[in-house]
């Protein structure tokens, strides 16, 4: 086929191209920024509250644990209130002779309260250092039961709610940009001219940079989810999100570089119409606004089952509905690529008959 030598081409000149790198940069650019400034690459300690009504050595131990910010307070009802609205990610009250029931093997049971917005990697940690402080009083083991109550709303932590904004801009830059780009570059140097006089018709040049900005974009897709654990309990499910993502990127990319003339109009264009692409991320950093309205984009049917399938560890069935729809908008979209195609493939010959040049041959699309 082809095709394919272009495509060929494209894999190998690819990383020369500062549009290229720059697709393959921006992913760990992208989680370095939004998760330094909003969560959990730099993740601040665990907070724990703890309220002493005898006199444990708990507390002192505590205070001595490496990793965690630990405070003693007065009452449990003020350290509930810290709970809940998250000033602490978990509250242990510590009842009168609590130490001398543990040493007896009476295993009380300790109640922990954890705030509804902790992480879950902080409940484990939590629990498990509660465990080892009672462990610490007596030589004896599971001589406790860790009773963890949440308070408080449940929430999603802000950096997992930013995962579909770092996963559509990878997916965007590598799949509409990168593809449209490398479409104008050829118009721009005047090869895409020359391909109208050569067996390689314009639809099969069209292919070979869809291809590589299709598999461009999976590649910094799949490298947004692995620097973000995000794969959650079906990674072969997350893997297809991206794929259909992957592909509807290139085709608007195939779309946008056959109508832009120019490198200065492309980029117009996408800082004018790249929010139809961008805006359903909105509804998951915000999720208390109508969720409606992030299905009107075409964007919301990938972005949408990689975040329930990554953050929420929703199943397969539970995205499939959204996963048709997006694969649906891939199929409705190859006619209006051909249409494109075909438009650029025109004016291309118009250009080259008003320069007086011999118009060649429209190759067909089909």
């Amino acid at each position: 086929m082809r095709w394919t030598q272009l495509l060929r081409k494209d894999l190998a000149m690819g990383p020369r191209s500062p549009v290229v790198l720059w697709a393959l940069i921006l992913p760990v650019v992208l989680t370095l920024l939004l998760r330094g400034v909003f969560g959990s690459l730099f993740d601040p300690q665990p907070r724990l509250g703890i309220v002493d009504e005898g006199s444990s050595a708990i507390p002192a131990a505590a205070l001595e644990l490496e990793g965690f910010e630990v405070e003693i307070l007065d009452g449990a009802e003020r350290l509930v209130e810290l709970v809940e609205s998250h000033d602490f990610d978990a509250g242990l009250v510590l009842q009168a002779g609590f130490d001398d029931s543990v040493r007896a093997g009476e295993q009380p049971l300790i109640q922990v309260s954890i705030s509804g917005q902790s992480l879950e990697s902080d409940r484990l940690i939590i629990g498990s250092a509660i465990l080892d402080l009672v462990r610490g009083i007596t030589d004896s083991t599971g001589v406790v039961d860790v009773d963890l109550v949440v308070i408080g709303q449940e929430s999603i932590d802000l950096s997992l709610r930013l995962l579909p904004l770092m996963v559509i801009m990878a997916v965007a830059i590598a799949g509409t940009m990168v593809t449209a780009s490398s479409l104008v570059d050829e118009k721009e140097t005047g090869t895409m001219d020359a391909l109208l006089v050569t067996p390689l018709s314009v639809g099969e040049t069209m292919l070979s940079k869809g291809v590589f900005g299709a598999l461009l974009a999976v590649l910094t897709g799949l490298i947004t989810l692995a620097i973000n654990s995000a794969f959650g309990s079906q990674p072969w499910a997350v893997i297809l999100a991206i794929v259909v993502g992957a592909v509807m990127m290139a085709e608007f990319g195939l779309m946008l570089g056959s109508w832009a003339k120019d490198t200065n109009t492309l980029f117009a264009a996408w800082k004018g119409g790249g929010i139809v692409l961008l805006f359903p991320v909105i509804f998951t950093i915000w999720p208390d606004l109508p969720q409606w309205i992030a299905q009107l984009g075409p964007t919301y049917y990938f972005l949408q089952p990689i975040f329930d399938l990554s953050v929420t560890d929703a199943s397969f069935g539970d995205v499939a509905g959204n996963l048709a729809i997006g694969v649906a908008i891939c199929v409705a979209l190859i006619p209006l690529v051909i249409m494109a195609g075909r438009r650029m493939e025109r004016t291309l010959a118009t250009g080259r008959a008003r320069k007086g040049e011999e118009p060649a041959e429209l190759v067909s699309l089909d």
